[in-house]
């Protein structure tokens, strides 16, 4: 949704009303993942897509009835063999669409705080009521605030956990079905030292749509790297001095490359003691035993180090910086991709 809010905001000043089509559940091989959304203007307008070209015309001759002020419904279409492969697909599957009235007339506060999560980068949960009396809808943040109003005893603990998990997903409380929508922040990784290798993960990271946090407290190194996409956040310190400052969450991606075991070291200690999804160390074989043996020594455990990635990145025999930074993208997307 975020891509499209100036578009939404302008729907909403002009007095529109639109309506949502949300993919709440897939089967085989569905065109777009649960939580994929679409948006359809009075004209028939369209934002985004949820199969790819395969049931959007059903979609749009449905929310002819939603735009008009009709109930929310629940459609749920087949994608044939013959339809999948039209849209990329090698073989057919189901997806169950949610479409409604867009909320953000009728619920004017819960709307201005999503938009807000949205332009500000903040994760936050949108729950909606899919089956039971009412269209009800609210937000919950990460830090248990909710917005709106609910009853359903146990909803807000279904959005923290479906946060915690990066999972967008139809839950039961109360009477009703819920539709939970995740809503991530940008993943952000922490890149531990300035480098060539460092320069070329933040710029193909950043591609990928990764927040970049490069941290060095090396003057040359900070100083004299070229980056040809500069981090969004370039840091002379140490690590103990910088990520203490954010949430080292399910969100957090870290590669530590700085060669140099008072950088690294420090960073790892911070990580493997958080909830970060992914933890990488650039190494070779060796210096990767020396850091194992460090880390043991310090107090970690076994399973504390089957969490680190190292030597890092898919092996791709990788010889260049670029293939480096190719390698490491590359396993960090493998790790996004398992909760979607």
């Amino acid at each position: 949704m975020r891509e499209y809010l100036s578009q939404i905001d302008r729907w909403l000043t002009e007095g529109k009303s639109f309506s949502a089509a949300t993919v709440i559940n897939t089967w085989g091989s569905a065109p777009r993942p649960v939580g994929t959304m679409m948006f359809i203007g009075p004209d028939m307008e369209m934002l985004g897509s949820v199969s790819g070209g395969c049931v959007e015309g059903a979609i749009l001759r449905a929310s002819e009835e939603t735009n008009s002020g009709g109930s929310a419904r629940e459609l749920k279409f087949g994608v044939s063999d013959n339809d999948a492969w039209s849209v990329g697909l090698t073989c057919g599957g189901t997806i169950e669409i949610f479409l409604e009235k867009f909320f953000a007339a009728d619920a004017p506060e819960l709307w201005q705080e999503l938009h807000r999560c949205l332009a500000e980068n903040q994760g936050c949960v949108l729950a909606s009521k899919i089956s039971g009396p009412g269209n009800d809808h609210f937000l919950t943040l990460p830090d248990g605030r909710m917005i709106g109003k609910t009853d359903q005893p146990g909803l807000a603990e279904h959005a923290l956990r479906a946060y915690r998990e990066r999972k967008s997903q139809v839950v039961e409380a109360g009477e009703a079905r819920w539709f939970v929508r995740v809503f991530p922040p940008k993943l952000q990784l922490f890149v531990i030292g300035a480098a060539h290798a460092a320069a070329e993960l933040v710029h193909l990271a950043k591609y990928f749509d990764f927040e970049t946090i490069v941290i060095d407290p090396r003057s040359a190194f900070a100083r004299n790297t070229h980056f040809p996409t500069p981090p969004d956040r370039l840091v002379e310190e140490y690590p103990a001095e910088v990520m203490p400052e954010y949430p080292l969450d399910e969100y957090t991606f870290a590669v530590a490359m700085a060669h140099d075991p008072k950088i690294d070291d420090q960073a790892l200690h911070l990580l493997l003691r958080s909830k970060a999804a992914y933890i990488g160390a650039l190494s070779s074989k060796k210096s990767n035993e020396r850091r194992r043996e460090r880390l043991l020594a310090e107090g970690f455990t076994e399973a504390d180090l089957k969490r680190i990635h190292a030597p890092v990145g898919v092996p791709i025999k990788s010889k260049t910086a670029r293939e480096i930074a190719l390698s490491i993208v590359a396993e960090m997307i493998a790790v996004k991709n398992q909760y979607l």
